[in-house]
């Protein structure tokens, strides 16, 4: 990360990379015709914007360069999306609709941007009012809180929903949740369910008999007054997130002074990856009120 420099106006001036996540209809109309739209935001934003390959229905977009270039890109991106809105609406009487940016972060950084008890995800709410602003206080969080541990880059899935083979029983991912698959005809699903739910103490489960993958160990930090949710009554959020994950998940006692929880999560990156998205399901749905998982 390179050292913080502040520009005469107060604003910031440091190599920085952000991930927005789209979906196809939105990155062909970032490309443009033989990609003219995104080679001129390159150039006149002054920021690298890269865009991954692949048939999935959703992209990631890279931007990396000085903040001052990234936030002329969002605003290029944010002025492009406004301007399909509006040719898409027709003389439409309806209102439009706002733009929607998608960004891509850490999970060791959502606590910080999430704040003790949801204060700084709410302050944004309510006190930013327009997308620039908003993307600036991120960048402002992401560089006083720099990423802890190894990060997992997501990686947007094929249209076919793929299984998930972890702690003896196939999921597939929908929405915030991870549903146990029906489908009990294939031969992978009927080796992981030959595999024990839990896995002794010290010891990893595999995804399934005979492709075992090395196990590598995972950390993040969760604000105090969320690691409840993140346990639930008498420990029964955090075992079921074992369970559905087939990772040993174990989290640390409070350190006196301190305001967050230190998470470790050890097993084969696709429980570590099964892991975090749940965790990430039980913060989200907790600052939100959307329910629980």
């Amino acid at each position: 990360m390179d050292q913080t420099k502040v520009q005469p106006e107060g604003g910031l001036n440091v190599t920085l990379t952000i991930r927005l996540l789209m979906h196809g209809k939105e990155v062909g109309s970032i490309i443009g015709k033989k990609g003219e739209t995104v080679k001129k935001m390159r150039e006149e934003s002054g920021a690298r914007i890269n865009i991954s390959e692949g048939n999935c229905p959703e992209r990631i977009v890279t931007i990396t360069g000085p903040t001052d270039t990234i936030f002329k890109a969002f605003a290029m991106i944010a002025y492009k999306f406004e301007e399909d809105i509006l040719n898409s609406m027709s003389n439409s009487p309806a209102p439009k609709p706002p733009v929607t940016l998608r960004l891509v972060v850490p999970a060791s950084q959502c606590g910080s941007l999430i704040g003790k008890g949801g204060s700084k995800i709410k302050d944004m709410r309510e006190e930013l009012w327009n997308y620039d602003q908003c993307v600036h206080q991120i960048c402002v969080v992401m560089l006083e809180s720099p990423p802890k541990g190894a990060t997992i880059p997501y990686r947007p899935k094929p249209a076919s929903t793929p299984l998930i083979f972890s702690g003896g029983q196939a999921y597939t991912i929908q929405g915030q949740y991870a549903i146990p698959h029906p489908d009990h005809l294939t031969k992978l699903h009927q080796l992981a369910l030959q595999t024990p739910p839990f896995p002794p103490v010290g010891q990893t489960t595999p995804a399934f008999p005979g492709l075992e993958s090395p196990a590598s160990t995972h950390e993040l930090s969760i604000p105090n007054d969320l690691i409840g949710c993140i346990i639930g009554r008498q420990g029964s959020k955090i075992n079921e997130i074992r369970q559905m994950s087939g990772a040993q998940i174990k989290i640390a006692n409070a350190l006196e002074g301190s305001t967050e929880r230190q998470i470790t999560i050890t097993g084969s990156p696709a429980n570590i990856s099964l892991a975090q998205y749940l965790i990430n399901a039980r913060l989200t749905s907790e600052v939100t009120g959307m329910g629980s998982i």
